[in-house]
């Protein structure tokens, strides 16, 4: 096969990974074009690339996801190749061919592969053709709703309801007690749709404890298939990856090998050129199940590059090129363990709900703090993969990742405990994320013990929100030790007013204010400060350095700020609090119950009530889809509903009304379905 050199490389994609591959690109020496939405103007891979091409508004049907905008940017750039990256196009067999029929490179296995293996309803008759087994479910060609309500009665719950096309928990629903099934299905369907372009689902049983283990393939088109050892990515809620490592740790030897031996010999059969990975399922006993086959680089390839030096983006160019792999398997080897965690813009303590706005803060542990010694040693051994920079702004339109945090050690122990530091280190403020929920899982026993499965964190909450009033208030005693630092008694008592040379702070936490009033007192290794709301609600913490203590133990915690805004991280809290002291003093308003707003921006996709229309506490008002997930809004009492002006396709701003329930069970009306 002779070499047809990449020249020019557009990256149909955004975010970290658009980041990733034009870095990758240019230390080949490969000019870069980025692609890019309206609202996506001033993202980083725009800055990085050598050319950037606008191709339509923000959302992604009308940008990312169209195929005639991105063979038009290729056009107009000169690029003769392009990178997919994951998500969007990066599975979509109608893409691949129409860049190749065009004269393009694809980097990527061929269009009649992705339609193969992309299709996860083919993939399993493949995977079963090649003796691979598969999770005992329903892939039939009739997906009538009366006909996948028999099936799902037939394999019986826990059941999931599965797109045929894509990844990343998108339009994936479990199903305990058929009577959600409807319900689910319609979601499921309507999510593939929005995400795909292709609502096709298909059943399959839920394997119950099992672990997600899936094997790195990298193949070129000299019929040479490698495996780079396997991912285990078990740490997921809602069917989404949260934390993945490499190596598994807690499978036995002969499992390992079964998988990885069973992973090339699918690739093997389906002609497979390219970077690839093939997904299972693992029960207690061992066995192991077929998933699905990812016809593309993982959000994950990153800890597997860790582990074994090997550069997985750099090699798909090289095999898009024409090029014969360099290394046999006996080449490949395992070096240590390396692990990532996936930060995000998400309120944990709110459903995780996603958030927007701008990053004001956002340093990922590149600056040693008071523990440098610490700190120096982490940052030798992570990689931060990210493609947002201080300043951006974090939009509805995409998915909510902000960046990927990965850490290797020489074991298991020592990448946890490296991962854990850094993020303690990381410093973000302009919107919420779920920074300390990581560090969390991280520090929890169940997970440093290898016992985590793929419905463990479904189960584990996420640390309650810190209340406001105890925010204000610790807020309080550690800006006083704060400013004690630069300014200590007696001399910062000489400008107090107060007999008792006490401070006066008035913050604002969670939308609440709060005047709270401090007095220190000096000890041996630090101070006593006296917080008090009023004479009742007092409280003392004891701080030294950066450590504070309420009862028991203490807690190290870490102050920056931003304009008005204090943000302190505390063990698994993050508090920001706005500091109003010199501020003209207004009532808060707080929202009566049954006063519905839109939890974020996003569009309706679907309105369930009408005016006039009774509705009991947990009935379904409406659905937003934002950043390609579904949001259903619920009734948080029961009554009747009026005000509801929003219909399917609005777009609608985050804390917009949508409609008011009045509790009056004496009020006549229609039932809601």
């Amino acid at each position: 096969m002779s070499i047809n050199p990449i020249k020019r490389l557009l990256i149909a994609n955004r975010g970290e990974i658009a980041v990733r591959i034009i870095r990758a690109a240019q230390q080949l020496g490969i000019e870069t074009v980025a692609v890019y939405s309206e609202t996506d103007a001033n993202a980083q891979h725009v800055k990085l690339a050598d050319i950037a091409v606008c191709i339509g508004p923000a959302p992604a049907q009308q940008s990312y996801l169209s195929i005639e905008s991105i063979l038009n940017a290729m056009s107009t750039s000169g690029a003769n190749a392009v990178h997919p990256g994951y998500g969007f196009l990066s599975e979509n067999a109608d893409f691949a061919s129409a860049v190749t029929d065009a004269g393009y490179i694809f980097v990527g296995p061929s269009a009649e592969v992705i339609r193969k293996m992309g299709d996860k309803r083919a993939a399993r008759h493949i995977a079963a053709d090649a003796g691979v087994p598969v999770v005992p479910g329903y892939d039939g060609d009739d997906t009538d709703d009366a006909i996948l309500l028999e099936h799902a009665n037939r394999i019986g719950t826990p059941l999931m309801i599965k797109a045929t096309a894509g990844g990343g928990g998108r339009g994936l629903r479990r199903i305990d007690e058929m009577s959600e099934f409807h319900e689910a299905l319609m979601s499921a369907r309507r999510e593939a749709g929005a995400a795909f372009g292709n609502s096709a689902v298909m059943l399959e049983r839920m394997i119950e404890s099992a672990r997600h283990v899936e094997v790195q393939i990298l193949a070129d088109n000299h019929g040479n298939v490698l495996h780079l050892f396997e991912r285990d990515c078990s740490a997921q809620r809602r069917h989404q990856k949260v934390i993945e490592e490499a190596p598994c740790s807690t499978i036995r030897e002969e499992t390992r090998q079964g998988l990885l031996d069973a992973a090339v010999s699918l690739a093997k059969s389906v002609g497979y050129t390219g970077a690839g990975t093939v997904e299972f399922l693992v029960d207690e006993a061992g066995a192991f199940y077929f998933l699905e086959m990812n016809t593309r680089l993982q959000v994950e390839h990153p800890v597997t590059e860790m582990i074994t030096g090997f550069d997985l983006v750099a090699a798909q160019i090289e095999v898009a090129e024409g090029r014969e792999l360099e290394l046999g398997q006996e080449d490949i080897t395992i070096q240590g363990h390396a692990i990532e965690a996936r930060l995000y813009a998400e309120d944990p303590s709110d459903g995780f709900l996603p958030q927007t706005g701008t990053l004001g803060i956002f340093g990922l542990g590149e600056t040693a703090t008071d523990e440098a010694k610490v700190c120096a040693k982490v940052c030798a051994n992570v990689r931060r993969e990210c493609g947002v920079v201080e300043g951006d702004i974090v939009s509805p339109f995409y998915d909510p990742m902000l960046a990927k945090l990965i850490a290797f050690g020489d074991t298991r122990e020592s990448a946890i405990d490296r991962l854990s530091a850094l993020i303690r280190e990381s410093r973000i403020a302009g919107v919420t994320t779920n920074k300390a929920y990581l560090n969390q899982i991280l520090c929890s026993e169940e997970f440093r013990s290898g016992k985590t499965r793929t419905h463990s964190l479904d189960s584990a909450e996420p640390a309650p929100k810190m209340p406001a009033l105890k925010q204000a208030m610790l807020a309080a005693a550690l800006l006083e030790a704060d400013a004690l630092k630069t300014c200590p008694l007696p001399s910062l008592a000489a400008w107090r007013t107060n007999a008792d040379a006490h401070d006066r702070f008035i913050l604002e936490a969670q939308g609440q204010r709060y005047t709270v009033d401090v007095l220190p007192e000096r000890t041996a290794n630090g101070w006593d400060i006296i917080v008090a709301l009023d004479k009742e609600t007092k409280q003392t913490v004891c701080i030294e350095g950066n450590t504070y203590r309420l009862v028991g133990k203490k807690q190290r915690f870490a102050h920056y700020r931003h304009n008005t805004h204090q943000y302190f991280d505390i063990g698994d809290h993050h508090i920001a609090v706005q500091d109003v002291t010199h501020a003209p003093a207004t009532s808060s308003n707080k929202d009566g119950n049954g006063l519905l707003k839109a939890p974020m921006d996003g569009q309706v996709v679907a309105v369930a009530v009408e005016n006039g229309a009774v509705v009991k506490a947990g009935d379904l008002v409406c659905i937003i889809e934002a950043m390609k997930m579904e949001h259903h809004i619920r009734a948080d009492i029961s009554g009747t509903i009026s005000g509801i002006e929003i219909k399917v396709g609005d777009q609608v701003k985050s804390r917009a009304p949508i409609g008011i329930i009045t509790s009056d069970t004496s009020t006549s009306g229609k039932e809601s379905s």
